[in-house]
């Protein structure tokens, strides 16, 4: 089976996205990571996104801080309890594990779908997970990506967990060995319309090359910019919305909840 081997189809002209990434839950509801409750911070946004119309929702990865099981049954709870489970959709982060991803979400009805698309549109999901805290795109999955975009005539957005683009900060260290390559690659595309991340626990955005690229904060905690430290802000958890028209318009925008 190929990464990108199941599809999710959309019968809608314009398609809503919420990408909610980097929650380092724990086994325990009341962990604590740099002394903020990330369970706690997770159940709410899933609240607020609750209250509004969206079409799917994108983790990012970096699901688990402890690397156990139980974190994963917790996650999945969560969104259960928020009425959620149909509308999300998963991609591994350099903490997580791809088969323990597989195996506790299908019990919660957590689908596997690595491509969403409608007429207009299609969203990859791709897998940046590397043998260290590191981003790698490994070849077969460059090819994979191509493939995915070779004669396809929709528009496309690509989403990753690592940051492909240096930030100028600590996380730099563990960002995308081969973004390069891959914006290269992606580039090369007319209809490819940007690249969308998490991984840096803040909000970024750049231009390579014309092509979009966007960071999405964390659910947990965000880190100060532009600091070679690892220095937490308090600005408490995000989420980005996505919009993406029929006419190949991308119209994205961040939304904290401590401003909402």
């Amino acid at each position: 089976m190929t990464w990108f081997s199941q599809r999710e189809h959309f019968d809608k002209a314009q398609l809503t996205l919420v990408h909610i990434t980097d929650s380092h839950v724990f086994a325990e509801p009341n962990g604590e990571y740099f002394c903020v409750n990330t369970a706690g911070n997770l159940a709410k946004t899933l609240a607020r996104i609750k209250s509004i119309e969206c079409d799917a929702i994108i983790f990012g990865g970096d699901l688990t801080q402890d690397h156990s099981e139980a974190s994963y049954h917790l996650f999945a709870q969560l969104v259960q309890k928020a009425g959620l489970s149909n509308k999300l959709f998963w991609l591994p982060g350099n903490h997580d594990e791809i088969e323990v991803y597989r195996e506790i979400f299908s019990q919660y009805g957590i689908r596997d779908s690595k491509v969403l698309e409608n007429e207009h549109w299609q969203v990859l999901l791709a897998n940046s997970k590397g043998p260290t805290p590191a981003g790698c795109v490994t070849e077969t999955h460059l090819n994979e990506i191509k493939h995915e975009l070779t004669g396809n005539t929709k528009h496309t957005l690509l989403f990753t967990h690592h940051h492909p683009i240096p930030i100028q900060g600590y996380l730099d260290k563990h960002m995308l060995e081969n973004g390069e390559a891959l914006l290269s690659q992606l580039t090369q595309f007319k209809k490819v319309k940007g690249l969308i991340h998490g991984h840096v626990h803040n909000e970024y955005s750049w231009l390579f090359n014309e092509f979009a690229v966007f960071a999405t904060p964390a659910t947990s905690i965000q880190f100060e910019k532009n600091t070679s430290d690892w220095q937490q802000v308090d600005l408490g958890p995000a989420f980005r919305m996505i919009r993406l028209q029929q006419n190949g318009s991308l119209n994205t925008q961040v939304v904290w909840l401590n401003n909402a």
